[in-house]
């Protein structure tokens, strides 16, 4: 039997592969915005973004996210993993042209009797390139901001693949592989929530291992 492209631990399809790094006041971002010109990005844009991430009493290792800015509206879940370097992610396209659909997600996931909520707002700087994404952004939720900038492999056929690439961007700009969190936003912003509320596939594998 085949397995559908998100049970196949083999398939990128709808894995996201990123590299994630906390940054502070004395990130050059002059420098990094001319170093990533410099390679010569397909596409660029500037804009904030509001996201709300819920999390939910029957699904508790995954995390569902509502984004709708002026350039897409999707409805997204996420696996929580011990490491976010490689995960699921499985993006539902809502569209723009049927306006904010904040109350339909709302309703939807009201079915799996969510459990908490938290918004973060965000202002992106994103620079497009044919094999990855490379992201500045400063996030705020409940006054407290973070700054990162994101390394995320697209349109590639394995996860090796993918990492290869993240490396090669990071070695560009001048990030080290070494340096980067293993957390996602939500963790970096809502620690406590995250404890509380999900459970990640590696706690999940010890579990249910037998030894």
């Amino acid at each position: 039997m085949t397995l559908p492209a998100a049970a196949d631990p083999h398939s990128v399809q709808f894995k996201e592969i990123e590299h994630k790094f906390v940054v502070g006041d004395d990130l050059d971002r002059v420098a990094l915005r001319s170093q990533l010109r410099d390679l010569k990005p397909v596409g660029t844009t500037v804009q904030s973004v509001r996201d709300v991430y819920y999390f939910t009493r029957h699904q508790p290792r995954y995390i569902y996210r509502h984004r709708c800015d002026k350039e897409l509206q999707h409805l997204t879940v996420k696996s929580i993993e011990g490491d976010s370097e490689v995960r699921l992610e499985v993006n539902l396209d809502l569209g723009l042209h049927r306006g904010d659909q904040h109350e339909a997600v709302e309703a939807f996931l009201a079915t799996l009797d969510v459990v908490w909520r938290g918004v973060i707002s965000k202002e992106i700087e994103v620079y497009y390139f044919t094999d990855c994404e490379v992201v500045y952004y400063e996030a705020t939720a409940n006054s407290r901001t973070v700054k990162c900038v994101e390394f995320e492999a697209i349109h590639t056929s394995s996860v090796d693949k993918a990492l290869e690439i993240l490396n090669r961007y990071e070695h560009l700009v001048g990030f080290d592989e070494r340096r980067r969190t293993a957390k996602t936003l939500v963790e970096i912003l809502f620690p406590s929530e995250v404890r509380r509320f999900a459970v990640s596939g590696a706690e999940t594998d010890r579990t249910a291992d037998p030894r």
